[in-house]
């Protein structure tokens, strides 16, 4: 029985094998259903869906402002981020703090999966002073 609302968005990828070993391996994500030609993948609590198309992966040049993301808790992105730096992670952008001291203080890292689908990982000091009304700290 689910508690909670998950978010659920789905997206081709080159190579599932590459695709899974990156979120899982890197990401720390888990590992749902996989029929070899898709997969679930569980990452900061919502669900991912796979599809091997590799027709279908757009160029990073096509993709433009595409990208997906998650606002972690500031501690867990602080985490993640050191995991990513210690495991000699390819970024796009490092993990950066943006506007320090402020209430708009906030940390950044963008990544591309194997696939160059572009992902965005945020964490914000005080959510509601950042991103609007109704979040918690």
């Amino acid at each position: 029985m689910m508690t909670q609302a998950i978010f659920h968005l789905s997206f081709p990828v080159r190579s599932l094998v590459a695709a899974k070993d990156f979120y899982c391996q890197l990401l720390g994500a888990t590992l749902g259903r996989d029929n070899g030609e898709w997969a679930d993948i569980l990452l900061f609590g919502h669900q991912i869906t796979l599809h091997e198309r590799p027709s279908e992966v757009l160029s990073a040049e096509a993709r433009g402002v595409r990208h997906f993301g998650a606002i972690l808790p500031w501690e867990q992105w602080q985490a993640l981020g050191l995991t990513l730096v210690e495991q000699g992670c390819s970024f796009v952008m490092q993990p950066t703090i943006a506007h320090p001291g402020t209430e708009n203080e906030q940390g950044k890292i963008l990544l591309c999966d194997p696939s160059d689908n572009l992902i965005e990982i945020k964490a914000y000091r005080n959510a509601s002073a950042a991103i609007g009304r109704g979040l918690g700290a």
